[in-house]
């Protein structure tokens, strides 16, 4: 995906840092349903893990992270256009769905 700009750590970092993020309708209904700050989400992208890639995804390539937040799970899917990132939505994922909470179970 985009030639491991995703596999750098800071490469997400550097959105939220330099302010080049949106956070979509979408993303800040389910964050208010579901009390998740802006403080949070961010500090989940900065520290987060990329445990799922999709590079077909249109309009631009996506990403699922896995963060910790007040040692609490949180996933957050990412657009990643192509001069800014999109955050699409976040939820807590449900344990019966995930090992460790980065791989899904089958179901």
């Amino acid at each position: 995906m985009g030639g491991g700009r995703v596999s750098n750590p800071l490469y997400l970092a550097n959105y939220i840092i330099s302010d080049d993020y949106l956070i979509t309708s979408h993303a800040k209904l389910r964050m208010a349903e579901r009390g998740i700050t802006n403080t949070s989400l961010e500090n989940g992208i900065i520290e987060g893990e990329i445990i799922e890639e999709y590079s077909n995804d249109m309009p631009c390539p996506t990403v699922l992270l896995l963060s910790m937040v007040n040692n609490i799970p949180l996933h957050i899917v990412i657009g990643l256009c192509t001069d800014h990132i999109r955050i699409i939505t976040c939820y807590y994922p449900e344990e019966k769905e995930w090992i460790d909470y980065r791989i899904r179970r089958a179901l």
